[in-house]
């Protein structure tokens, strides 16, 4: 699953738009590199992303294609 469309799913981002402008600006990074908004999640992957006051730190645990609100939390662990 790309990137940018955890990033929505997982509801860590708000919206797809915003999570690909965020990995264009160099804010998100997958593993220790820099991501692409097209770049393949997978679990067991560890994504940083800068926000304008702070940064958050989860690991990958499932990547459904779709998934309901209520189960968003389930689809990331908080590392920091």
């Amino acid at each position: 699953m790309r990137i940018d469309k955890y990033l929505k799913n997982a509801r860590i981002i708000k919206r797809r738009t915003v999570a690909k402008e965020a990995c264009e600006q160099e804010r998100v990074t997958l593993n220790g590199k820099t991501a692409k908004p097209g770049a393949e999640v997978e679990a067991g992957d560890v994504i940083h992303i800068e926000f304008g006051t702070g940064s958050l730190t989860v690991k990958v645990l499932q990547t459904p294609n779709t998934v309901r609100k209520e189960d968003a939390d389930s689809l990331y662990e908080v590392i920091s």
